[in-house]
């Protein structure tokens, strides 16, 4: 059996619609039974940038350990090999699992094109 894998951005914002298929175990999908809650029966997808060119990137540590040197790290790359990318590394507020506010959420929309959202460990 052949899987496409097709990466996107989830948008919490927009309405929801089916994803066609299902994903490669480890590839997302809703975790086997009694793992944890259920992933959500749909979901949505923001369009896909056509390039990064001249464009705001926020690279969001979410606060797991080894994260914020990572976006760094990201950081790093981007400034050598697409140095018309503006990266902003930004430490999501609250704790792993939940924010304290959205206000991170609204700059990253105000002032970017788009967010990576990375854990490390």
């Amino acid at each position: 059996m052949a899987y496409e894998i097709r990466l996107q951005v989830m948008s919490p914002e927009v309405g929801v619609e089916k994803s066609p298929g299902r994903p490669p175990p480890g590839m997302g999908g809703p975790p086997p039974p009694g793992m944890g809650a259920p992933a959500p029966s749909s979901s949505s997808f923001t369009k896909r940038l056509d390039t990064l060119e001249n464009k705001t990137l926020y690279l969001v540590d979410i606060g797991f350990g080894g994260g914020y040197n990572f976006m760094v790290q990201l950081q790093k790359w981007f400034t050598k090999h697409m140095p018309s990318v503006t990266t902003v590394v930004k430490r999501k507020p609250g704790n792993v699992f939940m924010d304290d506010n959205h206000e991170l959420w609204e700059e990253a929309k105000e002032k970017g094109h788009a967010v990576v959202l990375g854990v490390a460990g």
